[in-house]
């Protein structure tokens, strides 16, 4: 069995008033069609971020549209996908009320955030609601790059280097503030996926250790109650879409492989017999690549 921890798809309505999205990211039908030609069983569809509120006038109404749409394609193929909830972010009593809707009524089995909004982390406080609840019904949390001005957009605005290096310091950033303000430590039941390897996290796991014991010799940084890494390796990272091994291993050896997940990242890579493959060619046992795969996501979604 192969669980897609990271796909995306999107109503018409979203990409009209986005500024990069084409109709492929609303095309099911071809999903469900290059996930059969891979031997793919389900997907979890995620939402990938996008400006569309600046057009649609709020996040609220871009929630319940996206919400919605993924609602009916869940009852239309309810053994081909699984939601993760879109939240409206800048009503925080709809907020709640938006997950009670989506998991209660909707059947979502997930919640999709931005690794920021407008600059404001997911340690906000904002955000401590959704952990709370979260942490009592055993709702995963899916973390995808914020792409509307990441970290360093305000300095350097680049069609190629802000996708490569400012999406993935904007999750860097969003994990090592959760780490920072305890969220890790407090929520520690809740189950965090992180796309694409939780960005440079996995490259920066020593470099965390060795710095934080250097400066907590100074008491110059808190003491966290421990390691970084101690509570980094509670994360789960998504694979989303890449064949480097060595990517691989660096996650494997932060988290484990009972917390890294095969993510295709579709449609923004189609590579999806490389992806798997790359997962079948690691030198780990076969139960590994099997969890990896789809036992982990399976276990993440069960519900107590």
């Amino acid at each position: 069995m192969i669980i897609d921890s990271h796909s995306h798809w999107l109503p018409q309505e979203i990409i009209n008033n986005a500024h990069f999205f084409s109709k492929a990211w609303g095309d099911i039908e071809a999903q469900i069609k290059a996930m059969d030609e891979a031997s793919i069983n389900k997907a979890l569809l995620t939402y990938p971020t996008s400006d569309a509120h600046l057009k649609l006038g709020s996040f609220s109404y871009v929630a319940r549209t996206y919400n919605d749409n993924v609602a009916k394609i869940i009852r239309r193929y309810p053994e081909k996908f699984i939601g993760a909830a879109v939240l409206p972010v800048d009503n925080s009593q709809d907020m709640m009320g938006e997950l009670k809707r989506t998991t209660e009524e909707l059947g979502f089995k997930a919640v999709s955030l931005a690794s920021s909004y407008n600059g404001k982390y997911l340690d906000d406080k904002l955000f401590l609601p959704i952990y709370t609840k979260a942490q009592e019904e055993n709702i995963p949390i899916f973390v995808h790059s914020q792409i509307v001005a990441p970290i360093g957009y305000e300095r350097v605005q680049d069609p190629l280097l802000t996708p490569v290096i400012e999406y993935v310091f904007d999750t860097t950033i969003c994990i090592g503030k959760l780490l920072m303000a305890g969220v890790f430590e407090e929520f520690s039941k809740v189950k965090f996926i992180f796309a694409h390897f939780g960005g440079a996290i996995p490259f920066l796991q020593h470099r965390f250790d060795a710095t934080y014991q250097m400066l907590r010799g100074i008491n110059f940084v808190k003491d966290l109650k421990g390691n970084p890494t101690d509570f980094l390796k509670n994360i789960y990272v998504d694979t989303g879409g890449d064949k480097i091994k060595t990517n691989f291993l660096l996650a494997l050896e932060l988290v484990g492989p009972k917390h890294v997940l095969w993510g295709s990242d579709w449609p923004a890579k189609n590579d999806i017999a490389g992806a798997i493959g790359a997962v079948k060619d690691l030198d780990i046992s076969e139960e590994d690549k099997e969890n990896i795969l789809s036992g982990n996501l399976e276990k993440i979604l069960l519900r107590k």
